[in-house]
C-alpha cells in the first residue's frame, strides 16, 4: 500500500499547486488529526485546509516541489521545498511583494487508503526573515 499512499500525496500537492484545496478533505479520514496545527487552527482536516487556504491567499503563486518521498508501511515522509510571492496578508503580515523560498518535512499516517494523522516541521523562521517580519541574524 506504500506506493498508493505516495500517489495520494503527489495528487494533493499537484492539486494544491493548481489552487485546488478539496483534495485534503477527499483524501483524509473524517477523524484526521493535524498534529502540527498552529495556534488558532483546529487540529482537524478542516484546520489543515484552512491553513492551506491561508497560504494560498498570502502567496497566490505558491508552488510546492517534492524533494524526497519515502513510504514504509502506513507512513509516508515528504521533504519539500516551496516558493511564492507574498501578495496577500498571512499571519497578520501585510503583503510585501517579496519572494520567499522555504523547506519542510511532513510525515503522514494512512489507514484504509485515507490520511489519518499529519506531523510537520517547516522553516517558518526562515520564511519570516525573508518577509522582514523578524530580523535576520547579524
Amino acid at each position: 500500500m506504500s506506493e498508493g499512499n505516495k500517489t495520494i500525496i503527489r495528487s494533493i500537492i499537484e492539486d494544491f499547486n493548481h489552487g485546488e484545496l478539496n483534495s485534503v478533505v477527499k483524501l483524509s479520514a473524517p477523524d484526521f488529526v493535524y498534529h502540527g496545527a498552529p495556534p488558532g487552527i483546529p487540529p482537524t482536516r478542516e484546520g489543515w485546509k484552512m491553513l492551506l487556504a491561508m497560504f494560498r491567499a498570502g502567496f497566490p503563486d505558491i508552488h510546492f516541489h517534492i524533494e524526497h518521498l519515502i513510504a514504509e508501511g502506513d507512513l509516508v515522509m515528504v521533504r519539500f521545498t516551496g516558493h511564492g510571492t507574498h501578495h496577500g496578508e498571512i499571519m497578520g503580515i501585510p503583503a510585501t511583494g517579496k519572494e520567499v523560498a522555504f523547506s519542510g518535512v511532513v510525515i503522514l499516517r494512512f489507514a484504509k487508503g485515507k490520511m489519518v494523522e499529519r506531523w510537520e516541521e517547516f522553516d517558518m523562521m526562515g520564511m519570516m526573515m525573508q518577509l522582514g517580519a523578524i530580523p535576520a541574524p547579524a
